[in-house]
């Protein structure tokens, strides 16, 4: 199939906004695909500023900072997809957007090594009590010492979480001669000699260094508290580069303060600053034992460069051949591209009875179905449909009057 047909939209009407310096590579990506329309802004925008920008936009890139609402779903009328150059996608109203049938994108694995060696030098730099050593230098007074420094080799991790990057992490510390232990809420099957522990409290209760990798949820937050420090081995390290919302950090100064923990190292915050430069504040400040840094776990030039090839792919496989691999809220299906079709989506409600009424009005008008892909989930569903390409306009048409009819695109 010619590539410059992939899509009924002429692409020079295509419109892409790229916020929060989404990296070069993503945008590389879009017009060496032909699509001249790429705009990009270095930091995140405000509901209202989002709002304004968004009226004609079709594909929206954004990190972790800019907030997708309802209202800005509503006001993005021609909004296809919306790409969350990062891991997560809590900033986005995913509900909202499912209800409007628009496809949510994210970059789950992307950065995951970039966490993960971050951990390891971390770990060494706390148990090696590198912080305190690095102010005294600074401040010109020469502490070379061995007490309370020791080494990483034969030491227990505890990995919280045993996901993409808790595994990482995992590999990594057991390739340096650490006995890895991990807790996560489904039975997971180990790399190398980890070991999975029946509860938060026996990884506490084992683990030299705390490593946390969950994601930010109901029941995760807050999960780290006084109830659960209180398990922690006598002079433990403990590092979160999860997510804020799941410490409660005046419990975790605590612990520091009282010598339960040895030292730590956080990067993310229930409120963090929306641009760089802006006043920051947390209780750990000013505590020696304690590395603090701003939100920089996957933020490397590697990682960047990924997560701008991989959201990118998914954004463009969804516009040009109706692809919902990797959405979080738009059923997910992998076509290949038909010749000598033409293609339709259809978004509509999860309700009995819509894929015969889109059959019976085809069948009805004697338009031929060449060729028909269906998934649903518990909210919507999404059919892709090819149909004769001298029918497809009429097809088109019919189908728009479905009943629960959310969104429907003629591809190409």
């Amino acid at each position: 199939m010619d590539q410059q047909k992939l899509t009924s939209y002429p692409k020079e009407k295509i419109n892409i906004l790229l916020l929060e310096n989404i990296s070069d590579a993503a945008a590389a990506e879009f017009t060496s695909a032909g699509y001249a329309n790429v705009k990009r802004l270095s930091g995140a925008l405000g509901e209202e500023d989002l709002i304004r920008e968004v009226k004609d936009v079709h594909l929206l890139g954004i990190r972790s900072k800019t907030q997708v609402t309802r209202k800005v779903l509503e006001a993005a009328t021609k909004l296809q997809a919306v790409g969350c150059f990062c891991i997560g996608t809590n900033q986005v109203d995913l509900k909202s957007a499912r209800e409007m049938g628009v496809a949510v994108f994210n970059a789950p694995y992307s950065n995951t090594r970039s966490v993960a060696e971050l951990v390891i030098g971390l770990s060494i730099m706390l148990i090696r009590r590198i912080p305190d050593k690095n102010a005294a230098a600074h401040e010109g007074i020469w502490m070379k010492e061995a007490k309370g420094s020791y080494e990483l080799r034969g030491k227990s991790l505890g990995i919280v979480g045993y996901g993409n990057i808790g595994s990482q992490v995992s590999v990594l510390a057991e390739a340096l001669g650490m006995n890895v232990f991990y807790y996560d809420v489904e039975t997971k099957l180990p790399l190398g000699n980890a070991v999975q522990l029946r509860s938060l409290e026996a990884l506490f209760e084992q683990a030299d260094i705390i490593s946390l990798h969950v994601p930010s949820t109901k029941t995760t937050a807050n999960m780290i508290n006084k109830d659960t420090l209180k398990y922690a081995k006598k002079g433990a390290i403990f590092i979160n580069y999860a997510r804020g919302e799941v410490v409660e950090l005046n419990d975790l100064k605590d612990a520091l303060t009282s010598g339960q923990l040895s030292g730590a190292a956080i990067d993310v915050f229930p409120v963090e600053p929306e641009k760089n430069g802006a006043a920051f504040s947390t209780p750990l400040q000013k505590l020696s034992n304690v590395i603090l840094t701003p939100h920089i776990g996957g933020s490397t030039e590697e990682a960047q460069h990924n997560i701008g090839l991989d959201v990118s792919a998914k954004m463009l496989n969804y516009l040009e051949k109706g692809a919902s691999f990797g959405s979080h809220t738009i059923p997910a299906i992998s076509v290949p591209a038909v010749d000598h079709t033409h293609r339709i989506l259809h978004i509509h409600e999860n309700v009995p009875g819509v894929l015969s009424e889109i059959n019976t009005v085809l069948s009805q008008n004697k338009i031929n179905i060449l060729g028909q892909y269906l998934k649903t989930n518990d909210a919507i569903g999404y059919v892709v449909l090819d149909v004769d390409s001298k029918l497809s306009k009429e097809a088109f048409s019919l189908l728009k009057d479905v009943n629960h009819t959310i969104k429907t695109r003629l591809l190409y």
